[in-house]
């Protein structure tokens, strides 16, 4: 390995040094969870016979206390197309653990939301914080001190993130992450985005796009563009969380079906009665965060992460921040294109090279930290394998020396391009995030009037009108945590595309999400403060001119600060009840900024 980047240093340092009271704190915590925590041994009689009760073949080991017992949280459902392999994962892995004299329990279920069914429905109000409810659904499965070590289910935008942010709190325990992978490859991205762009013209009918939509998403398995979902896969290989390669194996496979009875059989071997423990709380550590950062900059991942990866810090005791991310992108090259940023999906990212050849590229230009504790045993390197099937034996090869397709995936050496593409702006408009790595470089800066509105579907009314046909930024504000949960706004991606394409100068500036599909148009995202807690864009008025500038990292209205100052704060629009928006008042009442996650419970918690 060569020398670690200075970069990647001094930000790993700073991370560290800021960090000590709360990394130690929690370190504490772990340690007297496994001294003298909720376990097995602790339970009363009454209380472990309720445990065991239903437990059928495996009622005996339980009962007896002598072998581990696993277990597993999962985001299983059968209605999104990620999470329904789950359902019989269950019943194999209690067949695998017994294999290794190991038992299994299902510990709870967490709830599963799919931003891609509620997207531009008011029910995507409830996504962001999803998050906090999953993590609380694992803590309360894994609560009941059952369990020697745990096995988590799940794929998704906030359930990765939910499903750590819980099980950092049980981090005496071994656990690791199974993805189930991605559906194969559907109808051309390129196609589906064409039929997008016309519908949103009214060139063609709802039919044609739901047929194009059904063409690609089409079977059980993540969506193959390289969103939040994916991503997340990306940064658990990154942080040593799965089993080597194991993130985009397609459902249904033979080789599937052995990664993840290679993770159940994993786990029995790092418990905490062997020589080889390796407590989750150990496992994710700043420099596993760290690395985590840099996966996402060098394949151009989901700017969802900016938040989530703030939010799973704070809860293993870590602090991290968008000017962290900011440095680092500034070393680490964009390695990786895949759509939306490229032509191939995250199976033709797999067949070119994929995480192996990612994590080895990274490890050996010293952008990404070695040494930390992996589920699988050895530095992140040993991660750098490829699975295959031998007969019927799983094995695994080293990472491929070149990339099988250099449109897609190439090396450090040769990088698309010499940054990670994702940007921190800010001005006196607030903090907020710019993804570069989709926008031609010729639109990084933008000048020009604003257009201020309260919610995406007035956008879409104004572009119907014709009223948007000139140069112009658009604002949505009051789309933040505390304001409505921060919903992505991914139903303002056509219609600012067919803007730009007339030739137009355009651009985004929101409080709220937009993540990676925001695509080709120019995007200043995540504004914190929110405008629903005084953030500046509350102060924006229409007309007002706003630069936006990802050269120069910067935001800001051009208004006079004598007016400015003067001014009063917009306010937010009554929002109505419905689709249980309701019941997560008290969740957007807790809300803190997007810089530190837009969590309703970590500051409350005192984390």
């Amino acid at each position: 390995m060569n020398k670690l980047n200075p970069v990647v240093e001094a930000v790993t340092n700073r991370i560290i040094e800021r960090s000590k009271p709360g990394r130690t704190a929690y370190l504490d915590l772990i340690a007297r969870a496994r001294d003298a925590g909720v376990n097995r041994p602790t339970l009363s009689c009454g209380n472990l016979a309720h445990g065991f009760a239903a437990s059928g073949d495996d009622k005996a080991a339980i009962r007896g206390g002598k072998a581990m017992n696993i277990g597993i949280i999962t985001a299983y459902n059968d209605m999104l197309s990620a999470h329904q392999p789950y359902g019989r994962y269950p019943e194999q892995i209690k067949m695998w653990a017994r294999e290794k004299g190991a038992t299994a329990q299902v510990a709870g279920g967490v709830p599963a939301m799919c931003d891609g069914v509620t997207q531009g429905q008011l029910s995507m109000e409830l996504s962001l914080f999803s998050r906090d409810n999953i993590a609380m659904g694992a803590a309360i499965g894994l609560s009941h001190g059952m369990f020697e070590g745990a096995l988590l289910l799940g794929l998704c935008d906030k359930i990765v993130p939910g499903l750590l942010i819980g099980a950092l709190r049980f981090g005496h325990l071994p656990m690791i992450l199974i993805p189930a992978g991605p559906m194969p490859s559907g109808l051309a991205n390129k196609e589906k985005q064409r039929v997008r762009q016309l519908y949103a013209e009214g060139k063609v009918g709802r039919e044609e796009l739901l047929e194009a939509e059904a063409a690609s998403y089409h079977g059980a398995g993540t969506c193959t563009f390289y969103g939040t979902a994916n991503s997340n896969q990306m940064m658990m290989e990154m942080m040593g969380l799965h089993m080597p390669g194991s993130s985009f194996c397609n459902p249904g496979t033979k080789l599937r079906q052995e990664l993840t009875r290679a993770a159940t059989h994993r786990i029995t071997e790092i418990g905490w009665e062997g020589s080889d423990y390796r407590p989750f709380g150990q496992c994710v550590d700043e420099k596993a965060i760290v690395n985590a950062v840099v996966g996402l900059l060098a394949t151009g991942g989901s700017t969802n992460h900016v938040l989530h990866l703030p939010a799973i810090a704070r809860a293993a005791g870590i602090i991290i921040d968008w000017q962290d991310m900011d440095e680092l992108s500034s070393v680490v090259p964009l390695i990786a294109r895949v759509y939306p940023n490229g032509a191939g999906d995250v199976n033709y990212f797999a067949a070119a090279g994929g995480m192996p050849f990612v994590i080895r590229e990274l490890v050996e230009s010293g952008l990404a930290h070695d040494d930390i504790m992996t589920v699988y045993g050895g530095g992140l390197s040993a991660g750098a394998r490829e699975p295959r099937m031998d007969g019927e034996a799983l094995v695994w090869d080293a990472a491929p020396a070149a990339s099988g397709d250099d449109s897609i995936l190439r090396g450090v050496a040769d990088p698309f391009r010499p940054d990670g593409g994702m940007r921190l702006v800010q001005g006196n408009l607030g903090r907020g995030t710019f993804k570069t790595s989709a926008v031609d470089e010729e639109r990084w800066t933008i000048e020009a009037p604003a257009r201020v509105f309260s919610d995406q579907n007035e956008v879409l009314a104004a572009f119907k009108a014709g009223e948007l046909d000139r140069d112009v930024v658009v604002v949505v504000r009051f789309q933040g945590p505390a304001a409505n949960g921060m919903p992505e706004l991914h139903k303002l991606t056509p219609p600012l595309g067919v803007l730009q394409d007339k030739g137009f100068k355009v651009a985004l500036v929101t409080d709220g999400r937009m993540s990676g599909a925001s695509g080709k148009v120019p995007a200043a995202i995540h504004i914190s403060p929110e405008a629903v807690k005084g953030g500046p864009l509350a102060k924006l008025r229409d007309g007002d001119i706003v630069r936006l500038c990802a050269h120069r990292g910067s935001l800001e209205a051009l208004v006079d600060a004598g007016e400015w100052n003067a001014r009063e704060d917009a306010k937010q629009p009554p929002a109505e009840p419905g689709v249980g928006r309701e019941l997560f008042a008290i969740m957007r009442h807790f809300a803190d900024e997007a810089e530190k996650g837009g969590s309703a419970m970590l500051a409350e918690a005192g984390l």
